[in-house]
């Protein structure tokens, strides 16, 4: 459908709102990507007008462009802000005291970490008491999907048609950032972790980094995001891991609980849910 950018008020202004208008046309179509021919005829403007101000765009790390398939996507730092504004509007919100809750009862740092197509992102990080803690993981930090315990979680929850299609986009930067994890070492962490109930990372990243992970899921069971927990390998070890494990479970629940309301909420008001 034809979304043309409505006509803006002269001046400097109106470069601004064409290129915000071009911004969230690319941001509608976050996995797929969009063409700059389909942006030219979604916003109207000409295809030299939508081309500079797609480059202003890249430029500022808001638009990032395929370079097999020259289709537009949100960039990097359209994701960042995007992280800050959950801290009012979203997962980080809900999820604020039981992220409290979990530094404070265990004393090892605690994440929020949520899906972004192939990728994770975490939301935020709480500090527990313990003294020596690991840093492999800040908030705004990109992963691709799997490699962190939060991360493994989110993967692990997927239906497996689709897990399976996240693994063949991530095999690239698998290869090559990631070497010591091989999709098929990922392939069988999932399945370890759909048959516990949580994801552990056993120092696969960082040697003495350990972490384990739980998802969480929105009412009709897609994956909303996830919590967990980090600490060095020591303080990982079973049975304190499973205490862990179960902690984390009984926080996602509650969690799940207020996303359950929330949605219920915005259904009877005649909202349509944002994932």
């Amino acid at each position: 459908m034809n979304q043309q950018v409505p006509p803006s008020p002269p001046g400097g202004t109106q470069s601004v709102d064409r290129a915000l208008a071009l911004l969230s046309l690319i941001g509608r179509q976050p996995e797929r990507g969009v063409s700059l021919t389909a942006l030219v005829a979604e916003s109207g403007l000409n295809k030299p007008t939508a081309r500079r101000l797609v480059l202003a765009l890249m430029r500022a790390g808001l638009v990032e462009q395929n370079p097999d398939s020259r289709l537009y996507r949100l960039g990097e730092e359209a994701y960042v802000l995007g992280t800050l504004a959950a801290r009012r509007h979203g997962l980080l919100e809900m999820a604020g005291e039981a992220l409290r809750r979990l530094a404070r009862e265990t004393g090892d740092t605690a994440f929020v970490s949520v899906r972004r197509d192939t990728a994770s992102v975490c939301l935020h990080r709480e500090e527990g008491t313990y003294p020596i803690r690991t840093h492999a993981l800040m908030p705004g930090n990109h992963h691709p999907l799997g490699v962190g315990a939060g991360s493994l979680a989110m993967l692990a929850a997927l239906p497996e048609e689709e897990a399976e299609a996240v693994l063949g986009a991530n095999a690239g930067v698998l290869a090559s950032d990631y070497p010591g994890l091989a999709t098929e070492m990922l392939r069988d962490h999932v399945a370890r972790t759909r048959a516990a109930g949580y994801a552990t990372n056993p120092g696969l990243i960082f040697p003495d980094s350990w972490g384990i992970g739980v998802a969480l899921r929105r009412p009709d069971g897609t994956v909303a995001g996830a919590v967990s927990l980090a600490a060095i390998e020591s303080r990982m070890q079973t049975p304190r891991r499973e205490e862990l494990a179960r902690l984390l479970q009984a926080e996602a629940e509650q969690i799940e609980k207020r996303l359950a309301q929330v949605y219920a909420a915005r259904s009877a008001n005649g909202g349509d849910p944002a994932r």
